[in-house]
């Protein structure tokens, strides 16, 4: 059985129950605030309840939960399950669940007790570090108090550098804003600095954030950019994809990536306003279910986005030569990144460790990583090598951790094995669900219960099944042949060889 929610799913199979038998839970209508505590700062809420609401709610009173992510269409719930998160190497860091003091879990009982049993679990609790980041194994979480902070204000400026003292500056630049975050368009060698911080409370500004990429797009256009989008990897229209890239973010900057002085338009930096209008967003979520032609990028209702998003997280002390290495690439071929600046580039958040047994063990950059994918699992894309070598290298030579609602399946590959307490969760896991209601084929596979995350057959590379180790694993009879990488070499990448 698996948990789900009202409008947020991951991208590997972390949600899918197995068998002809299996059985979904809806959260959709566990969504109401149980209670909320003014002077201990405190919410509890169910865990059915969207992002949005929560931000909306605390706000009313005058309260803020400081970090969150970026996308506003996630329950608190979901949340819980991936370990998501905002930008902040600040106070408790940028994840939801490090905010959490108590929570309720409904688990499977025992074979001498009743049906289920309701654990509340509170700060000191070991079991506390588990069901943080729950991965959906462990039961189902009822409810959840969160540690709030007064509302407060914001202030947005967002500076356009170039890259090339970008390992230098990536450390320093996080402990200098308490929101900041990067953007990297590596092709056009372009950084997009977020500098963002609290400022007095009569600081004069009302500033919302309507990220264009969140917001409803209608299908029309939608259908022409995937279908150039087609058009430009069926050609190998590597230039066609560069220009597409840098007219977009032109077009994003124009428009202040999103943001409005006043609520309404775009006026200059700095933006200023409540923690509650800048910090997240999701408008297309405001769109009627109803047929309407508008709605967001993604939606299967439309020919709209189709694609993969890596999220990996490199501790802070190897960051600077992970990003050098991506730049080499970059200057071997400096087209070949074009591809991901369509999906406005590289998001770069800072992420601190947590006391969640299956968190970020140490403080680190996320990088998020956005492109194009094909509705045919056997075709190559365009520079193919160059993304399946950045992953290898991400996962591998830096030893990075991979976001548990993203990624492909070959970042999975011992990744169980970076946290220092994987045991003592699966021990947890073990007592919360002894016969394994809540586990499926995927999740014991990434917790290292059982073999197979990668599956070796033809083509198997291209979609991220597996590592390539024959040139049948690529696409030998389209030009894409299994060879070395070129900066990171013990990686095995798909790579075009001309005749």
């Amino acid at each position: 059985m698996k948990i789900a929610t009202a409008a947020s799913h991951s991208i590997p199979k972390l949600v899918c129950p197995d068998g002809e038998n299996g059985l979904i839970i809806s959260t959709k209508y566990l969504n109401r605030i149980v209670s909320l505590n003014k002077s201990a700062m405190t919410i509890t809420v169910e865990t059915g309840m969207k992002l949005r609401q929560l931000i909306n709610e605390s706000a009313v009173v005058g309260l803020a939960i400081p970090n969150a992510p970026y996308w506003w269409g996630v329950t608190i719930g979901g949340i819980l399950g991936t370990g998501a998160h905002g930008s902040t190497l600040w106070d408790l860091g940028p994840a939801v669940h490090d905010y959490v003091i108590e929570l309720r879990i409904v688990t499977p009982a025992g074979s001498d007790e009743d049906y289920a049993k309701v654990r509340t679990l509170k700060i000191g609790d070991p079991e506390l570090n588990a069901v943080r980041v729950s991965l959906g194994v462990l039961g189902v979480i009822s409810q959840v108090t969160l540690q709030l902070q007064p509302l407060f204000k914001r202030s947005i400026t967002f500076l356009e550098k170039n890259d090339s003292d970008f390992g230098d500056q990536v450390s320093t630049f996080g402990r200098e804003h308490e929101f900041a975050d990067i953007t990297w368009f590596p092709s056009q060698n372009r950084l997009l600095y977020r500098i963002d911080d609290r400022v007095p409370s009569n600081t004069t500004g009302n500033g919302v954030f309507d990220f264009v990429g969140l917001s409803p797009i209608p299908s029309l256009i939608m259908a022409v950019s995937r279908g150039l989008e087609e058009i430009q990897e069926y050609t190998g229209h590597a230039a066609g994809k560069c220009i597409t890239g840098s007219l977009g973010r032109y077009l994003l900057k124009k428009a202040g990536y999103g943001l409005k002085n006043d609520g309404i338009s775009f006026k200059g930096y700095p933006v200023v306003g409540y923690n509650n209008h800048l910090q997240s967003t999701g408008t297309c979520l405001d769109i009627p279910k109803d047929g309407s032609r508008s709605a967001c990028a993604w939606d299967p209702r439309f020919k709209g986005l189709y694609y993969f998003q890596n999220g990996i997280s490199i501790s802070l002390s190897k960051a600077k030569d992970f990003i050098q290495d991506v730049q080499k690439l970059v200057a071997l071929q400096p087209k070949a990144l074009c591809g991901i600046e369509i999906y406005n580039g590289i998001l770069i958040r800072y992420v601190t460790a947590s006391s969640a047994y299956l968190g970020k063990q140490e403080d680190s950059l996320d990088f998020d990583i956005t492109y194009y994918r094909s509705k045919d699992p056997m075709a190559p894309r365009l520079y193919e090598d160059i993304f399946e070598e950045i992953e290898q290298m991400a996962v591998f030579k830096y030893g990075g951790l991979p976001h548990w609602g993203k990624n492909r399946h070959l970042t999975f590959v011992g990744a169980i094995n970076k946290y220092k307490n994987a045991s003592a969760f699966l021990k947890i896991k073990q007592l919360f669900d002894p016969f394994a209601l809540f586990s499926n084929d995927w999740t014991d596979k990434i917790l290292g219960l059982k073999d197979g995350i990668t599956v070796m057959k033809e083509g198997c590379a291209l979609d991220g099944l597996c590592i390539c180790s024959q040139d049948i694993h690529c696409s030998p009879t389209k030009g894409y042949f299994c060879r070395p990488g070129k900066v990171y070499e013990d990686a095995r990448v798909c790579t075009h060889v001309s005749t």
